[in-house]
């Protein structure tokens, strides 16, 4: 902005404030007005559709689902898709801090007389997209299952032998995430790591024999899967057999 420039937006900027309203009491008022509308609406809301609190916790249970509130459902579907536990500080810390950063330096390095939106592309294109990425983020994580899912792929052993051979790595990838193993082990890019072992190469390291009695007789804290139905308890067996 040269000399010329800022000489006719301080006029013109004059001239404005001269035919303006003062901020007390129009501009005070309106707020004022808002904020009560909004908290009659939250009131309204709280009176029709009550709380959303969920079943009561149990503290025994290694399979319970954590689902955050809903303005967290964005955050809480990035993570979803995010495997690496490596990354997982990024996106939950330093993404955010980065953009609530650059949001209080904003005045800073946003300098320019331009405030019509045509006239910023650059800003209006980013708030457009992580607009339609938070919304679209959350609205994924509204209708999201349970996390507790199995995403390793089989070995090229278990790929080599047949459909039939797959189908059956298939189930046992299944029933091994609805079992709640990953609550204490790691296979692959999902679970937690730990109070039990990595399991992602556990069939190189304990035959399949080895693996039942472990699944039958464990030592605690894990407990003992000999209660399972017959057709799901082999199906883990055979999927943790294969990972080698």
């Amino acid at each position: 902005m040269n000399q010329r420039e800022k000489e006719e937006y301080l006029r013109e900027y004059s001239l404005l404030k001269a035919q303006g309203k003062p901020f007390f009491p129009y501009a005070v008022a309106k707020d004022s007005l808002m904020g009560c509308l909004v908290v009659a609406v939250i009131i309204a809301m709280a009176i029709l559709f009550g709380d959303q609190l969920g079943p009561k916790v149990n503290a025994a249970t290694t399979t319970y689902v954590p689902r955050p509130d809903w303005y967290f459902f964005f955050l809480f579907e990035l993570l979803r898709v995010i495997h690496p536990p490596s990354f997982v500080g990024v996106s939950t810390i330093g993404v955010p801090t980065l953009g609530m950063i650059l949001l209080f330096l904003l005045p800073f390095y946003d300098r320019g007389p331009e405030r019509r939106p045509e006239r910023r592309p650059i800003a209006m294109f980013t708030l457009v997209f992580v607009f339609f990425a938070m919304a679209y983020l959350t609205y994924l994580g509204t209708s999201a299952g349970s996390p507790e899912v199995q995403t390793i792929k089989p070995p090229a052993a278990v790929v080599a032998s047949g459909k039939g051979v797959l189908a059956e790595f298939y189930a046992g990838r299944n029933a091994v995430a609805q079992s709640g193993c990953e609550a204490c082990h790691t296979i692959g890019d999902d679970g937690n790591p730990g109070p039990g072992p990595n399991l992602t190469h556990i069939g190189s390291r304990i035959p399949l024999l080895g693996i039942e009695r472990t699944l039958v007789n464990p030592t605690a804290p894990m407990p003992s899967f000999k209660n399972l139905p017959p057709q799901q308890f082999t199906a883990i067996a055979e999927f943790l057999s294969d990972l080698k």
